[in-house]
């Protein structure tokens, strides 16, 4: 292996394993020329510096990896792989015996985009046919496809796992295989690229011929897989590398977090630098003021350590400081420079084995030191036994108590490099950041799975802020019977995440508001204009003959035109819309007076297939063209200001002249027979979990409403003659008068059920019994300092977990044996076994409704007459 750097004007930084001569103009760029006209017709600004680095290896076929910002970008590897195709072609008698090329990206959204560029640029290129296949879990469906005569196959590793069950001769046919974004790949889905590798290994060894083979893999960061990649499948891979940090991960700089106070921090240094001294080091101490370096070279010299020194202000210039560095270090003295970081450019060292972060570096600053250690990035490539002496570089970073403040930004590259960093800082830094998001909206997957995958990177946040997530709230009488409301979705989101309405049954009063605004507004005398626009307040819009209430949640830069385009939410639908400024009509006050209709409604227990993170636009335009507009029935298990978690919702049909509702169909059973939705049986439960670490500031005054809000009408009694909804679709066009099945049944929960429990926090409870006894299950990791107190009519249980104090203090409807009853502990739950004081069946647990208590379905035994029971 060779290495090579260039720090150019640009401050651009590429580490190769060999070298490479760049083409960085699209004239000279190693790319046939149908290509090269497209690209210029559609005034292609590059070849950027790491494409002028990465496109030459690619094109004459060699196997390359390459970590770059621009790691996610396709056109890395598109144009060279298409030359490389188009000349294979030209050699070929028939495009139907040719290879085939595999881009595996790490999701469909990215596939999509590739495939998309992919037809773009096949202008360029004869004969050229790429497919996109995007499977679900049907086993039909990948039998169906049909990929003879095709160049490129755009897929995921899930989806082309499934195809190969069906198409193993692919395989053979395999030329070039792209791992797009290659960290996410081994990250999410690393058995299953490891097993495609295999099968692509295998095969290549059986196949007759030569054929060309060749592997691409180009990504953001460097990743620990990508080592056994290069070794087990790659063919002395071309090694491009633009981010400085990354370069150092694969050259296996030893990088080291030292904990010290700050006034301490030139002891530390003494300590480090008596190491480096007795190995002949060359050692940078880098800093941001010339206040520093000046004592930090004092320091050294009173310890009778030579050292040069270089800030902005020095006398010596560059060249004299460069001079004495090589000369310290070829005469056999510990070289040593002290430097403040706005020298490092004009100085350009490469060549420093040792850099000592002696003030706390911003990510920028942070890069700029490690490249100052370049020639000494190890080029070999590293397995997990590998000896201390191929650590050739070291950097070390003094971290003291004043460093938190400029932690977050570069403590996640430190945890990239495997750096020991102390967890305390890690939990601060993490509750920083998400401190920092405290105004953003809440994140839309972790209210639509339960879970966001990348919470460093999302930009949103992670936490209930009551001023943003209960600044409005549904209506009481909106939800007075949680177990059945109607839904009218009016706006689709995707596939399980929606904004409409929650229509009443009896007289809905938006559905007379409606009338009357069409009827006010039917006058042209009442259509006035409105001449000055406010944002929040409400005006009026008509859309052909049909009239909404609207609010402007975005206006332009002041014009001279009095007329401009308005960004307006329709605050009965939920939508939004760009309108003319002069589209909007003043709204009456008595159309004014209810408050806005539109609600969030997300449908539970059911996520996209292989961890992706968005759906996919088949599954939404499904579902948006069977329920928009449609009236559903619905089951409510959570609220949290003006968004509904339902968990089952189905479309039904009314038979007026029967008097009975009629199940056409359950969504998430819709959703999961696409074959492209999957079971999330935590999605609840960690809603729940969210609401349950809401902040206990301002407790009394926020929680007052959300309580009342989130358990309005929790223990009414369905009338039996009420509809039910069924989970089970395929029971659709039966009446709905049927009971509940166990599994649909589920309850909704709020942070505290009354304002006196302040002192703690309520630990969700289920309960069944049987004739003797009533058993409780109180949900609570590792509990610890258990205190459970019986007597006649109350059981008060309190406990730690994870730092924070649980307390239940239940008053029960019925008398106990105190005695007779008990309490156990397990690893994820207390376990309380009430003996009963009369024999037979309670009625409820409670003699106040409390919603952190509810039924335990599961192990509920009821019999055919008894009377449904409050959860409470």
């Amino acid at each position: 292996f060779q290495s090579f750097q260039n720090v150019g004007e640009q401050n651009n930084f590429v580490f190769l394993s060999k070298k490479i001569e760049p083409s960085s103009v699209l004239e000279t760029a190693p790319l046939s020329d149908g290509l090269k006209k497209e690209l210029a017709w559609i005034k292609f600004s590059g070849p950027t510096f790491t494409e002028s680095y990465c496109w030459p290896p690619v094109a004459q076929g060699y196997d390359v990896v390459v970590i770059s910002h621009q790691g996610k970008d396709p056109l890395l590897y598109i144009p060279p792989v298409l030359t490389l195709l188009q000349l294979e072609s030209d050699y070929q008698a028939s495009p139907n015996v040719g290879g085939v090329s595999l881009v595996l990206c790490p999701g469909w959204k990215k596939a999509q985009l590739v495939f998309d560029l992919l037809k773009t640029y096949r202008k360029g290129c004869r004969h050229l046919h790429p497919m996109l296949i995007i499977l679900g879990q049907n086993k039909e469906a990948a039998s169906q496809v049909e990929i003879r005569g095709c160049d490129v196959v755009v897929t995921t590793p899930y989806n082309f796992l499934r195809l190969l069950e069906h198409n193993t001769w692919l395989l053979c046919r395999l030329c070039h295989l792209v791992l797009d974004e290659i960290e996410v790949l081994f990250s999410d889905t690393t058995e299953k690229v490891f097993t495609i590798l295999d099968c692509y290994k295998k095969a290549s060894a059986q196949t007759q011929g030569n054929p060309p083979r060749q592997i691409i893999a180009v990504g953001t960061q460097w990743n620990k897989h990508i080592t056994p990649l290069m070794k087990d499948f790659m063919n002395d891979p071309y090694i491009v590398i633009t981010v400085p940090e990354e370069a150092a991960i694969f050259g296996n700089v030893q990088q080291v977090v030292q904990p010290c106070m700050n006034s301490s921090r030139i002891s530390e240094l003494l300590k480090i630098l008596d190491f480096t001294q007795r190995n002949l080091q060359k050692v940078l101490v880098c800093t941001d003021s010339v206040t520093e370096v000046e004592m930090i070279h004092k320091a050294l010299k009173s310890n009778s350590i030579v050292s040069l020194k270089k800030h902005k202000e020095s006398k010596c210039n560059a060249k004299c400081v460069l001079e004495r560095w090589r000369k310290m270090h070829s005469s056999g003295t510990p070289a040593v420079l002290v430097l403040a970081d706005d020298c490092l450019q004009p100085l350009g060292i490469t060549d420093a084995t040792c850099v000592i972060h002696f003030s706390f570096p911003s990510p920028g600053v942070f890069r700029q030191r490690l490249q100052c250690m370049a020639d000494n990035f190890c080029t070999v490539v590293k397995d997990s036994a590998v000896d201390q002496e191929h650590t050739k570089a070291k950097s070390v970073i003094l971290l003291t108590e004043s460093s938190s403040c400029h932690a977050p930004g570069i403590l996640h590259c430190l945890k990239h490099m495997e750096a020991e960093i102390p967890e305390e800082l890690h939990v601060r830094v993490s509750e920083s950041e998400e401190n920092e998001k405290f105004s953003r909206p809440l994140c839309a997957s972790l209210k639509t799975f339960g879970i966001c995958r990348n919470r460093t990177a999302c930009p949103d946040r992670h936490q209930i802020n009551l001023s943003i997530d209960m600044a409005q709230n549904i209506a009481d009488e909106m939800i007075a019977t949680p177990d059945r409301v109607t839904i009218l979705p009016l706006f689709i989101v995707h596939a399980t995440n929606y904004f409409g309405r929650i229509v009443k049954k009896q007289k809905d009063q938006y559905t007379v508001l409606a009338k009357e605004m069409s009827d006010y507004f039917k006058v042209p005398g009442h259509r006035k204009s409105v001449n000055i626009m406010e944002k929040s307040v409400f005006y009026g819009f008509r859309e052909g003959a049909i009239c909404h209430r609207v609010q402007v949640i975005e206006t332009p830069a002041k014009d001279e035109e009095n007329v401009c385009e308005v960004t307006i939410k329709y605050i009965d639908e939920g939508r939004t819309s760009q309108v003319n400024s002069d589209q909007l009509l003043h709204l009456p006050a008595q159309f004014q007076s209810l408050p806005p209709q539109a609600v969030e409604i997300i449908v539970c227990r059911v996520k996209p297939i292989d961890n992706e993170v968005e759906w996919n636009p088949k599954v939404t335009d499904h579902i948006n063209h069977k329920i928009k507009g449609k009236l559903h029935h619905a089951k409510v298990v959570h609220t949290l200001g003006r968004t509904v978690w339902v968990d089952p919702m189905v479309g039904v049909t009314n038979l007026p002249t029967m008097k009975i509702w009629i199940n056409e169909y359950n969504i998430r059973s819709e959703i999961l027979s696409t074959g492209l939705g999957t079971d999330n049986p935590e999605h609840i439960t960690e809603i729940q979990k969210l609401c349950r670490q809401m902040p206990l500031l301002d407790h009394a005054e926020n929680l007052e409403h959300f309580t009342k809000e989130d358990t309005a009408g929790l223990e009414e009694v369905t009338n039996p003659q009420d509809t039910w909804i069924q989970e089970n679709s395929a029971e659709s066009h039966n009446t709905s008068a049927t009971p509940p099945s166990d599994d649909v049944v589920q309850t909704k929960e709020a942070e505290d059920s009354t304002v006196h429990q302040q002192k703690g926090c309520h630990p969700q409870i289920k309960w069944f019994q049987d004739t003797v006894t009533v058993t409780l299950k109180i949900q609570i990791l590792r509990a610890a300092d258990c205190k459970c107190e019986f007597s006649k009519e109350k059981v008060v249980f309190s406990a730690y977990s994870e730092g924070r104090l649980y307390v239940a203090d239940l008053e029960l409807y019925q008398s106990i044996i105190a005695e007779k009853s008990t309490c156990m502990i397990k690893d994820t739950e207390a376990v309380i076994l009430l003996a009963k004081e009369k024999k037979g069946a309670w009625c409820k647990l409670l003699k106040n409704k409390n919603v952190h208590v509810s039924l335990d379905f599961e192990h509920w035994e009821e019999s055919e007459d008894e009377k449904p029971f409050t959860v409470g």
